[in-house]
Formats: structure tokens, sequence, C-alpha cells
């Protein structure tokens, strides 16, 4: 139901049911990514989205086989039981803050939401390199067209076209074209590797929260009023006549509208409620992991975890945000002690 969020089911995996769920532009505009605007794959009058985007989640699980590419789980497989155990020391001594070998909820939670944030930002910069097809540095928006649509792209912005389909297509990539542009913070129209980490995923952006929040209301603020209400949070549903009750799911979303974004109980999203609503709260599911981990791992009571309480539970470890689900140990960032 959420706007920007694709709760992608490869995501879901903590043992709660519960993910990161990441800013999703296509649902927010209702593109769809691998197909025209209308969704008909291979008709070469619609262009089709080739390039790697954002919205994606890479962490997909929690068996072996779900929980790298094929190529890492292969890499995994062949590591010694020692150099797992060299290897998850080194993470778990840098998760130590403040080195008294513990570590409590706080640390925990923080090396969480620095784990989002890197994965995060090193899959766009992977994809700038993708679309920047003559090396120069720099993303232009002409090689952002090249990749994802295989040409450029030019609508007119005051023409509305006949074709519901094309017309749709048409106001999402103006408004790709107007993030690309608000993206750039700099003389030079083409977009470095930072900017192009704000173009992908502008949540994760502080310069970028005032247009996330925009192009937010300008998808759902039918009134223009400046405020989201729960008709229009629940979008187009309309109950059924026939029905004696609303369905269960949106009990469900009329309950999160009232209990978990309006706090100001006055029966609308204001802007920072609607930020709460469409940007996932990493600090909250950061902080809901450390607390679980120390729960299921905490042998001596204490609500902290000792390298020893670890490497007794390595598996659950390993299956946890703590370290992306056994991703660090292939990141020299995360498990190289020099660094």
């Amino acid at each position: 139901m959420r706007p920007l969020v694709l709760l992608v089911a490869l995501g879901l995996a903590l043992s709660r049911g519960e993910h990161r769920a990441d800013y999703d532009r296509e649902a927010l505009l209702g593109g769809q990514v691998g197909a025209g605007p209308g969704g008909r794959e291979g008709d070469p009058s619609f262009p089709v989205k080739r390039g790697g985007g954002g919205g994606g989640d890479t962490r997909q699980g929690l068996t072996l086989g779900w929980l790298f590419p094929q190529e890492e789980a292969e890499e995994y497989a062949r590591l010694s039981p020692e150099e797992q155990q060299r290897r998850l020391r080194a993470i778990v001594k840098k998760i130590d803050s403040d080195g008294d070998g513990l570590l409590d909820k706080d640390e925990l939670s923080s090396w969480i939401q620095q784990s989002f944030k890197h994965y995060v930002t090193q899959e766009a910069k992977q994809h700038f390199n993708d679309y920047d097809r003559d090396g120069d540095g720099l993303v232009s928006w002409k090689e952002y067209n090249m990749q994802m649509y295989d040409r450029v792209i030019d609508f007119d912005e005051n023409t509305v076209l006949e074709d519901q389909e094309e017309e749709s297509f048409r106001q999402l990539h103006l408004k790709e074209k107007k993030r690309f542009e608000k993206a750039n913070r700099d003389d030079v129209p083409d977009l470095n590797v930072d900017e192009f980490v704000a173009f992908e995923h502008p949540e994760e952006v502080e310069y970028m929260t005032d247009f996330v929040i925009q192009e937010a209301l300008e998808e759902h603020d039918k009134d223009g009023d400046g405020f989201v209400s729960l008709e229009e949070f629940l979008g187009d549903y309309r109950r059924d006549p026939t029905a004696r009750e609303d369905p269960e799911w949106i009990l469900v979303e009329k309950d999160r509208f009232v209990n978990d974004y309006d706090k100001d109980n006055d029966g609308k999203l204001n802007p920072q409620e609607l930020l709460s609503w469409i940007v996932p709260n990493n600090q909250g599911i950061a902080q809901e992991e450390a607390l679980h981990l120390i729960e299921e791992m905490d042998l001596n009571d204490d609500k902290k975890l000792s390298e020893a309480e670890i490497l007794k539970n390595q598996d659950l470890f390993l299956n946890s945000e703590a370290t992306d689900y056994g991703r660090q140990l292939h990141d020299e960032r995360f498990y190289h002690e020099e660094l």
C-alpha cells in the first residue's frame, strides 16, 4: 500500500517477517519495471527500462542459496570454518565501538544502519558505471536514457498525449527528468557519482528530502491542500456497496494511518508525517533487529553479546541484518581489520 515503498518479497527476510523497504519511484508514479508504460513488454513502440534502477533490494533471504548471488554463495562455501570465524571476529570488533568486548543494542543498531546505507550507495555506484558510457566520470541525461530505454526520449512538458498509457509514461519520464535535475548540485549539467546516488536513492540524501515530499504530494494530494487525507491515502479504493465491512487490507491500512503516521491525530498527513510513510524507518528496523539478536543470543542475560556468544550462534548472526545476511564476510570494508 505504501506509495514509495515496494515491500519486495525477496526483501522480507527477517525472521519476524519484516525487512527494510526501499523508496520506489515506479510504485509512486505508477510505472512498471521491465515493460513499457502499459506493461506491454516486447512492444517496440514503448520504451523498456533496461538499466538497473533504484528501489530493489538485493538481500534475498535466510538460506545459503538465498543469501548471496550464485558466485557469492560459491565463495562462501569455499571459506574454511576458520576463515569464516576470522572474518566474523573482525566484524564483531568493528561493531564494538567502545572496545569493551561486548555489543549492546545501540552498537548493533548503529552498525545495521551503516550497513543499510553502505549497500544502497554501493549499488547505485555500480549502476553509475553502467550509465557512464563514455567513461568521463559523469552521467548525462542522454546516457541515462540510452541505458534505460535504448534511445533518447524527449517529451513536451505541455503536450498531453491522447493514449492513456503513453501519457502515463510521459508523466513518469518527466518526473524522472525533474529528479535528475534536482539531484544536480553544481553548474555541470551531468551527474557525478554522489549526485547519481541522490538521483537513484533520494530518500538517502538530505538535500533531496523536500523533493521526495513534493513528489509524494503531487501524486497523492488530490485536492491540493498540502496534506494527504485518509481517502487520499487509500487511493482509488471504493467500498463494495454489497459488502458488510471493508476488506482486511483496508482495515490494516486505516489502522496504520491512524496509529503510525497521523501523529497529531488531525485526520491528515502533513509533510513530515507523509515522510514517515513514504521513506523507510531504518532506525526503527535496525533497533528491532538489534533487540531480536540480543534476545536470541544473549546466554548470560546481560543484555549484551560477547564474541563467544556470537560465535556459538554464528549461523543466526550471519542470517541477520548485522552482517547483511552474510554479505559482509565478502566485503573487505567490513571484515578487513586495517580499514
